[in-house]
């Protein structure tokens, strides 16, 4: 399986994502998401009640798990 790299993936840098548009952008569940998020691997903002997450921080999260796939190997 590829990995697709952080320039692959088509994302405004001046947008912010809600966790639902993050789950659809990575594949992953809410669950996951938020696991991330405590474990401190990926990056979030809160603006109210709302949590987001920034483009950057999004491209950030794929390099981790390319890295880790590459170190894996």
């Amino acid at each position: 399986m590829t990995a697709l790299a952080p320039d692959m993936i088509r994302l405004d840098d001046n947008q912010l994502y809600r966790v639902t548009d993050a789950m659809r952008l990575l594949s992953m569940s809410r669950t996951v998401i938020y696991e991330q998020f405590r474990a401190g691997r990926l990056r979030s903002v809160k603006q109210g009640r709302s949590r987001l997450i920034t483009a950057g921080a999004i491209r950030d999260y794929i390099a981790l798990l390319e890295k880790e796939a590459q170190e894996a190997a």
